[in-house]
């Protein structure tokens, strides 16, 4: 995972109530490197003044500053102003290229108020010499944020540009051009704004969600590096603005080859969280500086920032993102409610796996219409259609501490995960009976019952902490160091715990410490539970978990690498989710947008991964596991190269 780090120096550029044409804010910058001098234009904003209209406005207009670094800027001054009448009510969020020797500043041109999206375009100011600007209107309609490649693509002028930003659904798009002069003449964007849809960049996005360009594509070895703004829930606050990135092919940048799927930039620091607008981070602005990049982004619409990260670690992961992305099977969902069952009428998910003498052995969460969870068996000779599934359930609650103490409420038996040790299966599962917090249970099975089906489960045992919120526990399948390890959710965080045996007397409960904690500034900030047990690899323990954002609350999945001898270390996490809620059966349910894995089974080199989708149906998706674990510890090595 690349490393993202903000400058101490942020901010950058401040308001200055010196200069009344920024005494307001002074944010959304963007960078360009000319010889030795890196030029920065921003967003000022004047205090409110008298335009004539119904209201006093306060004015946007661009501002300059130079600098020697690309962090320490001076010589600011007032650049492009509010002047010709497609702009007279401000000029906004300037990004600038230089190119063929000129450079280009693209911005916001407001020409209506009140302000509509009929009136919200783009226009250009060129200049040679930072000093005589020459001006043009260039969207007849309502566009933002336009940006212009540095170098031509396969001989034509390129230009990316988000079209319909207030006039949702919001698009980014590519044009060409011939000469620059095409890139504002009237008649040839109205004729490229009739095929819209041939241009569009194909970015996935939520229908709640709104997308903006941010920075300008960077040339790089492997494809157009480009930064973008991903606001969450736009349209149905609180939004949570983030930057996300993508790798657009080299001739055809309407093709994304790499992308980086969840934000590596969230609003944290004071300065991002607080001002004019609270919790904004708006990427604007990107250069390359050695082996690093400098992101430029607006802070709360107040002030401007930069930020580093390395080069090639983001490069590394655009790539990687894209290659272990979890294949769900075309003919999801494999397990579903039976009406005629009554035990699994309601709902069928969380399965557990197993995978011995040919089978994926299958045991899934069941639960009726009065909430009573058990688990169901099924078998699948190919990993992906079910074969066998049992008409009664093969689990049931038997102990007190499972048994429903609350009419039509939740009780039961959950989310079992399975390890085999030696000639024994171990069952781990969520104990509930309505009125006390969960617990984790064990249980176990010899090898020969469970595969004869004569269900002869040991008496099952509470093993974790009176009064303490622990679910989502599995056994590794082998000892460590003489010992049992367990992997537990213990309130927000993944904990480890190593045993002797597996009695839990005396008050012996699971305890031990938190390996993995949820991540404020990645989606996975809320609370993380495993997956299925770990699985051993040539290169660390391989371990699937589930995470949940504060800002959505959804469930994806993402990927662990635990070190092989000391489980306790952990190597390295996705910082990108590898399976998140996109199709009907995962969004719609009993709790919408949920994907959550209790088991996995390899199949002759291939990860078959089972989880509960909407918690209300079972499905199945793959990846090569080699993929998958070479990506991790392809990232472990840049980790420890960053430390």
């Amino acid at each position: 995972m690349f490393v993202i780090k903000r400058s101490a120096q942020n901010p950058i550029i401040a308001p200055d109530t010196k200069n009344a044409w920024e005494a307001r804010a002074a944010y959304n910058p963007c960078a360009v490197s000319g010889g030795n001098t890196v030029h920065l234009v921003y967003r000022a904003v004047s205090p409110a003044v008298d335009l004539g209209v119904s209201a006093n406005l306060e004015i946007s207009s661009i501002g300059y500053a130079v600098s020697e670094n690309g962090i320490h800027f001076k010589n600011k001054r007032q650049l492009v102003k509010p002047e010709e009448e497609w702009e007279k009510f401000g000029c906004e969020d300037p990004r600038v290229t230089k190119f063929e020797g000129s450079y280009y500043i693209f911005y916001t041109a407001l020409s209506t108020y009140p302000f509509s999206a009929a009136g919200i375009k783009v226009g250009v100011a060129v200049t040679k010499d930072w000093k005589k600007i020459e001006k043009h209107p260039v969207t007849p309609f309502n566009a933002k944020a336009m940006a212009l490649f540095p170098e031509r693509v396969n001989g034509k002028i390129a230009i990316i540009l988000t079209v319909n930003t207030d006039n949702p659904p919001a698009k980014i798009c590519i044009a060409f051009f011939d000469t620059i002069e095409d890139i504002w003449s009237e008649s040839y964007w109205k004729k490229w704004y009739v095929s819209l849809d041939e241009h569009v960049i194909d970015i996935n996005k939520g229908d709640k969600d709104q997308i903006e360009v941010g920075a300008v594509p960077i040339k790089t070895s492997k494809g157009w590096l480009f930064f973008y703004s991903y606001i969450y829930n736009y349209f149905s606050p609180p939004a949570v603005f983030g930057v996300q990135a993508l790798l657009l092919d080299l001739e055809d940048p309407k093709n994304v080859i790499g992308e980086v799927k969840r934000p590596f930039l969230v609003p944290d620091e004071e300065y991002e969280l607080y001002g004019r607008v609270p919790s904004i981070v708006f990427p604007s602005g990107a250069i390359v500086k050695g082996k690093s990049i400098y992101l430029y982004y607006g802070a709360a619409d107040t002030t401007s920032c930069v930020a580093m990260l390395n080069l090639k670690q983001i490069l590394e992961q655009l790539v990687l993102v894209k290659s272990r992305q979890l294949k769900r099977f075309v003919e999801n969902p494999i397990i579903a409610p039976l009406p005629n069952h009554a035990w699994e009428a309601k709902a069928t998910f969380n399965p557990a796996a197993l995978y011995e003498k040919g089978k994926v052995h299958l045991l899934y969460r069941a639960m009726s219409d009065d909430n009573t969870s058990v688990f169901g068996y099924a078998t699948s000779a190919d990993g992906l259609h079910i074969d066998e599934r049992l008409f009664e359930p093969v689990y049931v609650p038997s102990a007190d501490f499972e048994m429903k103490l609350v009419p039509g409420g939740n009780s039961g038996c959950e989310d079992p995960r399975l390890t085999k040790i030696g000639d024994t299966i171990y069952m781990c599962y969520t104990a509930y009976d309505g009125a006390h917090l969960p617990r984790v249970a064990l249980t176990s099975i010899s090898l020969g019952d469970f595969l004869s089906k004569k269900w002869n489960w040991a008496k099952p045992i509470l093993i974790s902490p009176i009064g303490m919120d622990d679910k989502d526990a599995a056994l590794f399948p082998k000892k460590i160091s003489g010992k049992y390890v367990f992997l537990h959710r213990l309130g927000v965080s993944i904990w480890i715990d190593c045993v002797d045996n597996l009695e839990f007397k005396n008050g012996r409960f699971l305890g031990g410490k938190a390996i993995m904690n949820p991540r404020e500034s990645m989606w996975d900030s809320r609370r993380i539970g495993i997956a299925g047990p770990p699985i051993e690899t040539e290169k660390g323990w391989l371990l699937l978990y589930h995470g949940i954002s504060k800002r959505t609350s959804h469930y994806s999945v993402r990927a662990a690498l635990l070190d092989l001898a000391r489980p306790e270390r952990v190597l390295c996490r996705t910082h990108d989710q590898i399976l998140e809620s996109k199709m009907a059966y995962e969004k719609q349910g009993i709790v919408s947008d949920v994907v959550f894995p209790c088991g996995t089974a390899v199949i002759q080199g291939e990860l078959f991964v089972y989880y509960g989708g909407a918690d209300k149906v079972v499905g199945v998706a793959t990846i090569r596991l080699k993929d998958l674990v070479d990506g991790l510890s392809h990232e472990a090595r840049f980790q420890h190269e960053e430390d």
